[in-house]
């Protein structure tokens, strides 16, 4: 969340930024019920200091009677200024979570991902001498791919996932794990880059929680309830969306060691989505699923390495694209669609010839200080104790790299020929 302190010296750019994402605040009811709890803390502590006075002076003999009565009256109006704070706390931090962060000065001010900017493109459109099949076309036919089963079993929008297509998916998590887990290869990205004094420290693998509580989900900012977020029936547990929403919050109120820093996780996990809104939209395939796999980078730094973090994780994405020979293009994303947690926010889309569009397969996100400031998160430096900053980024969301792969890599007799890069993994197997 915002720091309040932030909210009360900047609070029109505040507004103006958080209608920029979409979101309308009332900033000023915020700063009205801000100074009204400031006022009741003061008058609560001055009242605590009261009673340790009177404790104090009865230290050590029999309390008079006029302490005893005194420490009565304190005692009651200590208990009716808590009562009276309350719900004044409680509408305080609501309306405090519902700020979002601020964007970054170079994100471009939009209304909807229309407005997103195209920054770079690379590699070239495959080009065939036969009509471009889809992927599901090709997959279904292969028995790669079975929705129908899926359907009787678990309702629309799951897939069993099947056969060498099942190996091509372990194929793509060994390969991503291999150059986010080798120094060397970082080292590589980064001078390719051209980012400068950036640790090329690698990332520790994770197999996080798939669930997390309500409160560490608000902490994050990333609790979508309407839009996406499934809740386990009879508990306070949400299933993960995506493996950054267990990831941000796993230093939760930890002081790090700031000589420590980054500290960088890529985490594997199955990630479910309810993906209200978008029926009719994608419904062939598997490019939206309520279930899916993911490989998610997230790494916690200090604030002034916050932004060259992001650019790094940009740099890994392109690097695991081009390995892959897969055309795309990045986006730099509008306000209205970087998210609510984000300062900034890139996408990489592929191209799929089947489909003749492109489609997002990588999202990073700058989230500055935001997520850190609710979970606690902070880290111990030279200067003093300084929050942390956030940084999450897709290293390969499973499914839309096989669509990706499937589509610019078909042959004219349906089989898809496997990049070179992940023939290793799959024991020399040249096509699926």
């Amino acid at each position: 969340m915002l720091d309040i302190r932030f909210i009360r010296e900047n609070a029109e750019l505040v507004e103006k930024k958080a209608g920029q994402k979409g979101y309308k605040v009332d900033i000023k009811k915020l700063l009205q019920l801000d100074d009204d709890r400031r006022k009741l803390l003061g008058e609560i502590e001055a009242v605590r200091a009261q009673r340790n006075e009177v404790s104090d002076s009865a230290k050590g003999q029999k309390p008079e009677a006029e302490q005893i009565e005194r420490g009565k009256q304190l005692k009651d109006q200590l208990s009716q200024l808590e009562k009276k704070l309350e719900p004044v706390e409680t509408e305080f931090q609501s309306l405090l979570k519902s700020v979002p962060n601020m964007p970054a000065d170079d994100v471009p001010v939009g209304t909807s991902e229309a407005e997103n900017v195209v920054t770079k493109e690379w590699g070239k459109k495959p080009e065939f001498d036969f009509e471009p099949k889809t992927h599901w076309e090709i997959a279904e036919a292969r028995g790669l791919i079975d929705k129908e089963r899926a359907a009787k079993v678990a309702g629309s929008r799951f897939a069993y996932i099947m056969g060498d297509l099942v190996k091509l998916q372990f194929a793509l998590v060994q390969f991503a794990l291999n150059v986010l887990t080798d120094e060397k290869i970082l080292e590589l990205i980064l001078k390719d880059a051209g980012l400068e004094k950036v640790s090329s420290k690698p990332f520790i693998p994770v197999l996080p929680p798939a669930v997390a509580r309500t409160e560490v989900y608000e902490a994050t900012g990333r609790l979508n309830k309407e839009e996406q977020t499934y809740k386990l029936e009879g508990d306070d547990l949400w299933l993960n969306a995506s493996a950054e929403h267990v990831l941000a919050p796993m230093h939760m109120r930890e002081i790090l060691d700031g000589q420590k820093l980054p500290l960088r996780y890529v985490g594997y996990t199955t990630a479910f989505r309810r993906e209200a809104g978008t029926y009719g939209k994608d419904m062939e395939g598997i490019i939206r699923l309520h279930q899916f796999d993911k490989l998610e980078m997230e790494s916690f730094t200090l604030p002034e390495d916050g932004m060259k973090e992001h650019l790094f994780m940009i740099a890994i994405q392109e690097y695991l694209m081009r390995q892959l020979n897969l055309p795309y293009h990045v986006l730099n994303k509008c306000t209205a669609d970087i998210g609510f947690p984000n300062a900034r926010g890139v996408d990489i889309e592929v191209w799929l010839p089947g489909q003749n569009k492109y489609c997002e397969t990588h999202t990073a996100d700058f989230i500055s200080d935001f997520q850190a400031e609710g979970t606690r998160t902070r880290s111990k430096t030279n200067s003093g104790i300084v929050f942390v900053h956030n940084n999450d980024a897709t290293a390969l969301a499973m499914g839309r790299t096989m669509v990706a792969i499937i589509e610019n890599f078909q042959t004219a007799d349906g089989e898809v020929q496997i990049p070179k890069t992940l023939r290793p993994y799959m024991g020399g197997q040249v096509k699926l």
